[in-house]
């Protein structure tokens, strides 16, 4: 086997060099000498001179090769696509005005032991481009530029959050019992222990601790897993920001909210208007804020709340095709109609507020709406794009309504939350007014990005057992053998 480098001194990047040198006229040499590395992506012979593009991290750039200067010549031209290799030489401008680097020196870095496309147009099987990932960062533009993107929106979340004093910690991921959301666990064994443990759902009951704790503003950004279904925003493991904010409400959260989601847009895409799905949507402070009542009023053309007969809002549920189960009450069906009837109609921003105390056991009861919450939840493009809400502060309430979804379980929902002694006697500590919210990191930044399916955001969706495929089948692509790269 070839004895590679360990290690390379590399002295640019093609974005610094290009950066630098693109304005050189044609036919024009530098005296500037520099060392790149990367993959040789293209590469063409023509007799005594050799054409290549090195690509890195940052994008692409010539080589120029020329027999009667670049050592081991021959070796360069029999070089595969996708070997890494590094160059040094001087910067130049060919006649034909592409910025390159002359190849004085080279080394192999790592060779591509399986066939690796000079060309690539996208790959067209969707399930070669999740599994291969390193095989599509190379080859696709666009997974590049989102992957790129997602870094810079995490990161100036954190720059906004962190200029408002809120303080990032980091809570268990491995939970002695599941809550703080309505989901089913995964499950895992601690052998030490001799017990189960369970994934976190939701790091919202310790984050809450932490509150009663004194610390008043704090966030965390981290994986949460759900062991739930597979969908174009569904994955199994997704990342959540969650953050709390003691002696603010529900109000005060939907407004930071809302500057968030549009200074996170302003601060990556320089503007708060984005394309999703071939429609425009305007993140733009303030957004329109609805009751689910309203809204189903509005979409729906029916007037419900919970004080209409449990008769008919099971007939409207049988009317729209929702289904209903005997544990189900006036909350949770109004919910699920306007759930079948709303939700992927609302495309401009909008907080959805006032949901039932039924179907949101966290959350603090409305002060003017007896049955109802101070819960909303943001849905941007017809999707949930996060979920806020004034917090339950009193255990003895938060008891029953933990009591409410253990009987919710019994009954037959895998969803429901159990008692949590630990939470209820940190509340007996005292948690003072204060609200919270959670936004899916995924989902935003499909948003964001103009992303459609949650796999293109996600660098490693979890996917089913692959198939098993002939070798020939590794790499899926349209080549080019004819792109003059002069």
């Amino acid at each position: 086997m070839t004895d590679f480098p360990y290690r390379y001194d590399v002295t640019h990047n093609t974005a610094e060099i290009v950066e630098a040198h693109s304005a050189l006229e044609a036919g024009a040499e530098t005296e500037v000498v520099v060392t790149i590395a990367g993959r040789l992506m293209l590469r063409r012979d023509q007799g005594k001179l050799a054409f290549g593009s090195l690509q890195d991290a940052t994008g692409r750039i010539q080589l120029f090769a020329m027999a009667k200067s670049t050592p081991d010549f021959e070796d360069f031209t029999g070089l595969s696509i996708g070997d890494w290799i590094a160059v040094t030489g001087v910067v130049m401008m060919t006649r034909r005005g592409e910025l390159s680097v002359r190849v004085d020196g080279w080394d192999v870095l790592a060779s591509a032991q399986r066939p690796f496309p000079d060309k690539w147009h996208g790959i067209s099987d969707p399930d070669t481009r999740y599994r291969q990932r390193y095989v599509d960062m190379w080859v696709t533009e666009e997974a590049r530029d989102a992957f790129a993107k997602r870094s810079q929106i995490v990161a100036s979340m954190r720059s906004i959050l962190g200029g408002q004093g809120f303080i990032e910690v980091e809570t268990p991921m491995l939970h002695p019992i599941p809550g703080g959301a309505l989901a089913r666990p995964f499950v895992t064994h601690h052998n030490a222990l001799g017990e189960d443990l369970y994934l976190r759902i939701a790091p919202e009951l310790y984050l809450k601790r932490l509150v009663v704790g004194g610390m008043e503003k704090v966030f965390e950004i981290g994986r949460v897993f759900r062991n739930e279904g597979m969908s174009t925003r569904h994955n199994p493991e997704f990342t959540m920001l969650e953050l709390y904010w003691a002696y603010a409400d529900h109000a005060d959260m939907m407004e930071l909210t809302e500057n968030l989601v549009a200074g996170v847009a302003e601060q990556v895409l320089g503007t708060t208007t984005v394309e999703y799905d071939g429609r425009d949507v305007d993140l733009s402070t303030p957004w329109r804020r609805a009751t689910m009542e309203e809204l189903i009023a509005e979409h729906a053309g029916v007037e419900i709340s919970l004080a209409t007969p449990i008769d008919e809002v099971r007939a409207l549920c049988e009317r729209f095709d929702v289904e209903v189960k005997d544990h189900y009450g006036p909350g949770k069906l109004i919910l699920e109609i306007y759930e079948k009837t709303c939700e992927a109609k609302l495309w401009g921003p909008v907080f959805v507020t006032d949901y039932p105390v039924e179907v949101s056991p966290l959350s603090r009861e409305h002060r003017e709406r007896p049955g109802y919450t101070e819960r909303f939840e943001a849905i941007v493009a017809g999707r949930e794009l996060c979920n806020g809400f004034s917090e339950l502060t009193d255990p003895v309430i938060q008891r029953e309504r933990f009591e409410a979804q253990e009987a919710e379980g019994a009954a037959g929902d895998d969803e429901a939350m159990v008692v949590d002694e630990d939470y209820l006697r940190a509340l007996d500590y005292g948690l003072p007014g204060t609200a919270g919210l959670g936004i899916g990191v995924d989902r935003l930044i499909m948003l964001l990005t103009g992303t459609t399916t949650i796999r293109d955001v996600v660098l490693f969706p979890t996917l089913k057992p692959e198939p098993v495929r002939s070798e020939s089948a590794t790499v899926d692509g349209e080549l080019s053998e004819d792109d003059d790269v002069e």
